[in-house]
């Protein structure tokens, strides 16, 4: 089962609305990851440039899927295994499904959330039950885990506990991170899957729901701001619950 495009050039030209027409190829596509190469000898160029290399070819691969019959499973895998490992977001097929059908855009934004859940649970059975058997292979390969970053969420749980699983959830924090470092540090199950319920459907739901209404030329904003406006939306939450027990003592 291959998704047609796989290079994604066929989905960009039918979704990229308003783009702008022609432009130079070496400019990046709106919501790809902006990576610059390092300016490095040529000994050293093919090594550091091999990172950034793969997750393009990554984020390619992802989004030919949004030409495919298969768009909404490859959406449930996608979104199920980001919780853990994968490293590329369901954000980026969500995008691409929705702008090809924005009426359908609230039934791929449940799609996505149910099995970023699911995939979330798997991530805290990994860390409850086989950390120590697997911590090497996260360690040494899924961008994002260090022993360093371990320690710092082991803290963050012990002060947020509810609001750092929703944060990582909602925001452009890692969410498989918190979903295995959930399970190894033994945070309360229920509280993990109501965080992580609610936070990653406030995420896709948002996204959908602006696509729905807006159509597809809500695209660029999407891609350009909208990281940025859930960190800030989250912020301004925490800022509302502080003033209200400050007030409140």
């Amino acid at each position: 089962m291959v998704p047609r495009g796989t290079s994604g050039r066929r989905v960009n030209r039918s979704i990229q609305n308003g783009a702008g027409g022609d432009r130079d190829d070496k400019e990046a596509e709106p919501g790809t990851l902006h990576v610059e190469e390092p300016l490095t000898s040529p000994a050293t160029s093919d090594e550091a440039t091999a990172t950034p290399n793969i997750i393009r070819r990554l984020y390619d691969w992802v989004l030919g899927w949004a030409d495919s019959r298969y768009g909404v499973l490859a959406l449930a895998i996608l979104a199920f295994a980001e919780s853990s490992f994968f490293p590329i977001p369901p954000d980026v097929l969500l995008i691409g499904l929705a702008v090809g059908a924005p009426k359908r855009s609230m039934k791929f934004a449940a799609v996505c959330s149910a099995a970023s859940v699911v995939g979330g649970v798997l991530g805290y059975g990994i860390g409850h039950f086989v950390w120590q058997q697997t911590q090497h292979f996260f360690f040494s390969t899924v961008p994002g885990f260090t022993p360093e970053v371990f320690a710092r969420v082991q803290g963050l749980f012990s002060e947020y506990d509810f609001w750092i699983v929703f944060a990582a959830g909602f925001t452009p924090i890692p969410y498989k991170v918190f979903t295995i470092s959930a399970g190894v540090f033994d945070i309360a199950f229920p509280m993990f899957l109501l965080a992580s319920l609610v936070g990653r459907s406030a995420r896709f739901f948002l996204v959908a729901g602006l696509i729905f209404v807006f159509g597809p030329t809500i695209r660029r904003f999407i891609d350009r701001y909208f990281n940025l406006l859930a960190i800030a939306f989250f912020v301004l939450l925490l800022a509302g619950f502080g003033v209200i027990k400050m007030c409140s003592g």
